[in-house]
């Protein structure tokens, strides 16, 4: 059986991105738009995106590109405390930074259902989501946010639109 799936492309200026499909399994070498003039959907960071900022590397150049042509992106609580318990002492004030620059998206008794609802069904399947995963995902749904990950296989949520920032890059 054949699905219909929506793909999310990567539409900062002056990078080129990849296309990943929902389903966050497969990724096209394909150029993103670039230079759109249309305001572009929201956009919820996994924690592979918030350490590779942290880091230096390439998510923070695309991050930095963000600010002239959207909102600032959202995380949620699950995130910033997988954030804070990987951030090195002398990080901290790094952390406080980036983070003082994002949106929270709230997590509550909706998105828990819908987190419970994925976990047990994807289980049906033999397929393990980690708790972490799905209230993050469900989080991004929440808000209308296309999910920013290093980690696309982890989030198989149909709802879910997924953008890959490959880690390190």
């Amino acid at each position: 059986m054949t699905s219909r799936r929506r793909l999310a492309r990567s539409r900062i200026p002056g990078t080129t991105g990849t296309r990943t499909l929902a389903h966050g399994s497969e990724t096209s070498d394909e150029p993103t738009l670039a230079g759109s003039a249309e305001a572009l959907p929201a956009l919820l960071l996994d924690t592979t995106v918030l350490i590779d900022a942290l880091r230096g590397r390439a998510a923070a150049d695309r991050l930095r590109a963000l600010r002239s042509v959207s909102d600032p992106p959202y995380v949620c609580a699950i995130n910033v405390e997988e954030l804070w318990r990987g951030a090195r002492a002398t990080e901290e004030a790094a952390v406080r930074r980036l983070l003082r620059g994002l949106r929270t998206a709230g997590l509550g008794d909706e998105e828990g259902e819908r987190a419970g609802r994925w976990r047990r069904d994807f289980a049906t399947r033999g397929v393990t989501l980690s708790q972490a995963d799905c209230l993050i995902a469900a989080a991004a749904v929440a808000v209308r946010a296309r999910l920013a990950t290093g980690n696309p296989s982890d989030f198989p949520m149909p709802e879910l639109v997924v953008e890959h920032w490959p880690v390190g890059a």
